[in-house]
């Protein structure tokens, strides 16, 4: 509604998982670099983990298009389902297996089959799970079962759990210790400082309209960034309504009073209890060939992910 009066080619605060939107913080590059690295490295399973619309579906999506298409074989799982059956079953369909046996352990062998073709084809078969909080333990018990195939002292299937900060509870349960030992490496995602929600918006508009000035006043921003608690996904709710606010208007700037209105009708006025405080250390330091992965041009728009995060 409001594009063409901005000058705006696209929505620039949309809610769907958009990897060219995707601002990377050096908190988030680091991740990113963490993840890439562990997946070339074949380092077995790795966990990222942050509060729901810190850009954890956006993130996966960048990796992929990001790890070579010729030696990385991906099989994403958006929605995972709770029963073991129906888990090995989207496991296989992801890896384009479509000729699918009724029992548990033929499906077993049908996989392992498949994974060693891969490993000697010099492939790195890559199964990712998005919403992995929503896993029940038996389902988390049949993810260490596969992260135990191997062969010649290497993992056969690199595995990337992706949840939200509850799964750190699932982790810990005592059926699930197993599981937890057999984390490689954990990337936590952490809201965006005060300072970052600036050049976020900034480089959202840019994005959408190739202009580097932005409608939002200081104070705008400034009022963005304490209302959303730094939340990626709520910095767009807010900044798309404040829009619609100012266009309303016909204001040329989206002015604070915009923002109040906006989160007002949107009830964000209250902090969610989950980013109150953000106490995770930040990833570690990886080599610097990990780290230029990561900054690489995509080598497509290849986008599996559906909106998420």
């Amino acid at each position: 509604m409001y594009l063409d009066s901005f000058g705006l080619k696209k929505k620039p605060f949309s809610l769907t998982s958009d990897p060219s939107m995707l601002y990377l913080t050096d908190f988030h590059r680091e991740a990113l670099a963490a993840l890439c690295y562990g997946v070339l490295e074949r380092k077995g399973l790795l966990l990222l983990l942050g509060h729901a619309g810190t850009g954890k579906t956006s993130l996966l999506t960048c990796a992929i298009q990001r790890l070579p298409p010729g030696r990385v074989q991906f099989a994403p799982i958006i929605n995972p389902t709770n029963e073991i059956k129906g888990f090995l079953e989207s496991v296989l369909l992801s890896f384009g297996i479509r000729d699918i046996p009724a029992s548990r352990p033929r499906r077993l062998g049908l996989l392992e089959r498949h994974l060693v073709q891969t490993q000697m084809e010099g492939k790195i078969a890559v199964l990712m799970v998005d919403e992995a909080h929503k896993l029940s333990p038996k389902a988390l018990e049949e993810v260490r079962l596969l992260s135990n195939l191997e062969q010649s002292s290497e993992k056969l299937l690199q595995i990337v759990l992706a949840g939200q900060n509850e799964m750190r509870a699932l982790l810990n349960r005592a059926d699930c210790v197993q599981l937890k030992q057999r984390v490689a490496l954990r990337v936590t995602l952490r809201t965006l400082t005060p300072s970052e929600v600036g050049p976020y918006i900034g480089h959202r508009w840019l994005r959408a309209s190739g202009n580097q000035r932005t409608p939002f006043t200081v104070p705008a921003v400034e009022m963005i960034a304490r209302l959303s608690h730094g939340v990626p996904r709520v910095v767009n709710v807010i900044c798309d309504n404040a829009l619609l606010a100012a266009f309303g208007e016909r204001s040329e700037t989206v002015e604070t009073a915009h923002v109040i209105q906006s989160c007002i009708e949107l009830d964000l006025t209250e902090a969610p209890a989950e980013t109150a405080a953000d106490t995770e250390l930040p990833p570690r330091k990886l080599p610097s060939d990990a780290r230029r992965v990561a900054d690489s041009p995509p080598f497509s728009q290849r986008n599996k992910w559906a909106a998420g995060g």
